[in-house]
């Protein structure tokens, strides 16, 4: 997976390339899809929500810039993949996800790879998790009609944060934004479709 759909695109940093070597995807992915884990595609995991395709996810995390000593807020935890793949290279990270049983999941999963530090609460991601704010990183893995103003607030300063722009059923911007004092910096990097950040769920939170 990492040698024929990563290191030969543009993905460059090393630490990336070594924790996606590390990081068993087929653990994160349904059992019907096993044999698809290291395809580079995005894949079901219930509830209308996927994980995303393994490219995207390295992408995503090398736009970042991770530092050992980064505190990472994660919109939507999802399988969990990703945030194995911050929680790797990050010195901690809190993942919030919005529907209770994939947030168990993932939990499990985490919990059978070892992870200690991965802190994750099942709510509303666009409201972030501001009694552990300021977060040098934001990463949103579901797409967003905006910026959630609550995330911004939450960004340290010379944090980044990556977020995917557009509408729903529509190809969305993959967006990083860089926050210096009260100057907010966007760049557009990549075309993508990612599914709606989800507002509330019927599900017990």
């Amino acid at each position: 997976m990492v040698d024929v759909q990563i290191s030969v695109r543009d993905i460059i940093d090393p630490s990336v390339i070594q924790v996606m070597k590390k990081i068993p995807r087929d653990r994160f992915v349904l059992e019907k899809h096993r044999d698809l884990a290291y395809s580079d595609q995005a894949l079901p995991i219930g509830k209308s929500q996927t994980i995303s395709q393994p490219y995207v996810v390295a992408f995503m995390t090398q736009a970042l810039d991770l530092k050992s000593s980064s505190r990472v807020l994660e919109i939507g935890s999802g399988s969990g993949y990703q945030t194995a793949v911050l929680a790797s290279i990050a010195q901690s990270v809190y993942s919030i996800e919005v529907i209770q049983s994939l947030l168990d999941r993932a939990r499990s999963v985490l919990s059978s790879l070892n992870f200690t530090n991965i802190h994750t609460k099942c709510s509303d991601g666009r409201q972030g998790w501001k009694e552990h704010a300021p977060f040098d990183r934001i990463i949103v893995t579901a797409a967003s009609e905006d910026i959630p103003p609550a995330l911004l607030d939450q960004l340290a300063n010379n944090g980044k944060m990556i977020i995917p722009i557009g509408r729903q059923h529509w190809s969305q911007d993959l967006v990083l934004i860089s926050k210096q004092g009260k100057r907010i910096i966007k760049e557009k990097l990549l075309p993508v479709r990612f599914v709606p950040l989800v507002k509330k769920t019927s599900e017990k939170i």
